[in-house]
């Protein structure tokens, strides 16, 4: 009886003694599992054995893989540091916060717990951005960050942006920021508008890829630049140029002024905006909003070659008429065709004499030109000589009144067909006025002889 006593008690106290007595305190936080990359979720555990000496491991009702897979022993009163992994399975496609439950077994007996853990994507686990953008520098920093309690290792990331495209390869622990240098060059960005702009990222961990966007903060910058030049001396060119060198819009406005004398030569491109007349002075603008790198660009020309040929113009119309007006004969030459009864060709050739003012002992002398022979029949004015070996004709006057004309007439043929152009020379007078000896002389003559149609 006492035996059986004994055996009963012992079958009492041995599941107690053999129970498994552990404190599981979890040291680590914010533990993830991203979905769609089969690394595991790590915890950081402390156990401390409350119990006797044993042995322990891991294990789970709901298929993940834990590691370490192997025994881990842990004395009485002892605590021991474990790292606890865990791997998602084959199809978990759960997003958001999970309670895992699992055993830590011991020889006899375990001891049951929970964890909680996060499923998140890819893009979820990080964080792009970029150093406030200067437009004064020509770099700044851009960085990937990994918000999560996860180590990836070496990720590859690039960025790109209005600004630039860069590729990095870099190695990304548990909450781990990377800074990267940006060289910018100007000529990429200088059209862009102050202000946020969209920074684009692509991860790719294990040839699971997300995008992600961030934010690029681009300072303003105000600053217009006036730009002039100036050449040319007939054709003077004035050009200004006003650049929208900052990242704003600016309001551009260029102002010429022009007398009402000089504006007559001046020409504007483009047209003006303004045009404000006042008194003896012309007042000319032009406005533009200017986005950046904008230009606003006016040339004005003034060609001073026009007053100046109108000048020599007006100087040569004085003088002519000053020196038609000093004349006292007045000579004008005009040819005409004659037809002629044997079919040779003829012209009659008018010498027009006026007197402005009365001169004395008046010759006219005019020249025939060669393969022609003079018709010695003329008007009532005949000639005083003919010399046929210089071949010349000469009309003598003692004297023309102020307001006298005569007309002098001839005619000149050849038996040799004459073709284009025939031109006669000038006639010249030489008299006396006031005791003094002067010449005049009179215009060329032209005359263009065109074939004859035999068949009309």
């Amino acid at each position: 009886m006492k035996k059986i006593f004994i055996l009963m008690a012992l079958l009492l106290i041995l599941p107690s003694v053999f129970a498994v007595d552990l404190t599981v305190e979890k040291i680590s936080k914010s533990e993830v599992m991203i979905s769609g990359i089969d690394r595991p979720a790590i915890f950081d555990l402390e156990i401390t054995n409350n119990g006797i000496d044993g042995s322990f491991e891991f294990s789970n009702l709901l298929a993940f893989e834990m590691q370490p897979e192997d025994l881990f022993s842990i004395k009485n009163e002892k605590t021991e540091e474990i790292q606890l992994k865990i791997y998602p399975r084959e199809n978990f496609d759960y997003l958001g916060y999970y309670k895992f439950e699992y055993f830590i077994l011991g020889e006899v007996n375990k001891s049951v717990n929970e964890l909680v853990f996060e499923v998140i994507e890819l893009g979820d686990a990080f964080e792009i951005g970029a150093s406030n953008f200067d437009a004064e520098k020509n770099s700044f920093d851009v960085y990937v960050e990994n918000v999560r309690n996860f180590n990836f290792g070496e990720i590859d990331v690039k960025f790109s942006s209005s600004f630039f495209d860069l590729d990095k390869k870099v190695e990304l622990g548990p909450n781990e920021k990377k800074e990267f240098e940006v060289e910018l060059n100007k000529e990429e960005f200088k059209k862009l508008m102050a202000g946020f702009y969209t920074l684009d990222a692509e991860v790719e961990v294990d040839d699971e890829k997300a995008d992600i966007s961030g934010i690029i903060d681009f300072k303003e910058k105000d600053s217009l630049i006036t730009e002039k030049e100036d050449y040319g001396f007939f054709v003077d060119t004035k050009i200004i140029r006003k650049i929208n060198d900052g990242n704003v819009l600016q309001d551009a406005e260029v102002n010429f002024d022009k007398n009402i004398f000089t504006r007559l030569f001046t020409t504007f491109t483009p047209e003006p905006d303004v045009v404000d007349r006042g008194g003896l002075s012309v007042s000319y603008a032009w406005k533009k909003q200017l986005k950046p790198n904008d230009v606003l660009e006016v040339s004005v020309k003034t060609n001073w070659l026009f007053p100046l040929l109108l000048i020599i113009f007006v100087v040569l119309v004085v003088g002519f008429v000053k020196q038609y007006s000093n004349k006292n004969v007045v000579l004008r030459k005009k040819v005409t065709f004659v037809k002629a009864k044997g079919g040779e060709f003829a012209l009659k050739v008018s010498v027009f004499v006026k007197a402005r003012k009365y001169v004395e002992k008046v010759t006219v002398v005019d020249k025939l030109p060669g393969l022609v022979k003079l018709y010695e029949r003329f008007g009532m004015e005949k000639p005083r000589k003919i010399d046929e070996k210089n071949r010349k004709i000469e009309w003598g006057f003692e004297k023309l009144e102020a307001g006298e004309v005569r007309n002098l007439n001839y005619i000149i043929y050849s038996k040799v067909g004459v073709l284009g152009k025939f031109a006669l020379p000038s006639a010249k007078a030489f008299y006396e006025r006031e005791g003094e000896l002067k010449e005049s002389g009179s215009n060329k003559a032209f005359f263009v002889a065109e074939p004859v149609d035999e068949k009309r």
